[in-house]
């Protein structure tokens, strides 16, 4: 069983004009706790209008965590994490945000509602990327740097490794089907996608891809896999209905075609185009581009309102979380964040 240590939180009691004068509180018409975090940062906890839950923004070259007020737009904190957090994932009850910190070897679970660091779990080797499978069962990390995929049993609250399988070079993203019976993962730098039984944990199959695929998501009838080919211009669709993969299209985006998010009507996907500055909107049914919004600074990972109007996506090479209008096409808002803004989360989002 993994050790999990609470989150080291002191100076509870700083009062509020510390809170002013670390620049961060301007107003207290909202009630607020300051805290100092580890490592000796100063952030405040606001409570956000309206009880809107806030965004987060990974800074993967700065091991800390923006947290952006969806109401005014503004960066109301800095969560410090470990070294190079770029994914993260909701815990299937929904009270935890999981940031996964790649060269800390460590989970940090963040309250999604009050940006609260709730607690930071030890020994989790290399997570880059991660999910749970929907059975609620388990919970998957893909090792970068390590070239392995590890299994862990989850109990709704510890984790407890399982089986590490190794695959070929640089596991980057990962996919899990909706019987929670295959968990996709591709692999970056030896231009494959690896299929690996669940329940016995062991490779069903593995097929080559275009150069460098990253993101992999599945379409919603359970018959297409799409891949992102990072160091080509487009996404890869493979037949994934009988027993082995088959490539069948690629789908010309833009160069770096890299993350998904669903639209959130069953229907589209949207792909960052990280190096033509551009975001993709695909039809999974007939396998076309029906819509493109220009982006500046290098998008990266997505998220989608509620509504499904705005993608909001960390622009990895401009500090900047940037939102774009789907209706204007274009980007309306950007907010300041840290370096290399990677993963983007908020718990008021489109169906995915």
């Amino acid at each position: 069983m993994l050790r999990v240590v609470a989150q080291g939180l002191v100076g509870r009691s700083a009062t509020l004009q510390s809170c002013i004068e670390s620049g961060f509180v301007k107003i207290f018409s909202i009630a607020r706790t300051c805290v100092v975090a580890l490592g000796g940062w100063w952030y405040c906890v606001a409570g956000l209008a309206a009880g809107a839950p806030p965004l987060f923004v990974l800074n993967s070259l700065e091991a800390n965590v923006s947290v952006i007020d969806p109401v005014t737009w503004t960066e109301t904190a800095r969560i410090p994490t470990g070294k190079e957090p770029h994914h993260l994932y909701l815990t299937p009850d929904e009270k935890s945000i999981i940031v996964a910190n790649a060269l800390g070897d460590t989970l940090t679970f963040v309250d999604p509602r009050t940006a609260e660091v709730q607690r930071t779990v030890r020994g989790i080797v290399d997570p880059y990327h991660l999910r749970f499978s929907p059975d609620m069962k388990w919970f998957i990390t893909a090792a970068n740097r390590l070239n392995h995929v590890d299994f862990y049993r989850w109990d709704g609250r510890d984790l407890t490794l399982v089986q590490r399988v190794a695959t070929s070079r640089t596991p980057s993203h990962l996919w899990i089907d909706s019987r929670s019976a295959t968990v996709y993962s591709t692999m970056q730098d030896s231009d494959e996608l690896v299929a690996i039984d669940i329940a016995t944990q062991t490779i069903k199959w593995r097929v080559k891809t275009g150069p460098m695929p990253a993101d992999v998501y599945g379409s919603p009838d359970g018959k297409h896999l799409f891949v992102g080919l990072t160091g080509g211009d487009s996404v890869e669709v493979f037949d994934i209905s009988g027993r082995d993969a088959a490539s069948i299209k690629r789908i010309k985006t833009g160069n770096g075609a890299h993350a998904f998010r669903a639209a959130g009507d069953g229907r589209h996907l949207y792909v960052s185009n990280r190096v033509a500055n551009s975001i993709s909107k695909i039809d999974m049914g007939t396998l076309q581009i029906v819509e493109s919004y220009p982006v500046p600074g290098g998008p990266d990972c997505m998220d989608v309102s509620a509504d499904g109007r705005y993608i909001y996506v960390s622009s990895r090479w401009a500090r900047k979380l940037s939102v774009v209008d789907t209706q204007a096409k274009k980007v309306v808002r950007q907010v300041n964040v840290g370096k290399s803004p990677h993963g983007v989360w908020t718990l008021q989002h489109a169906p995915r």
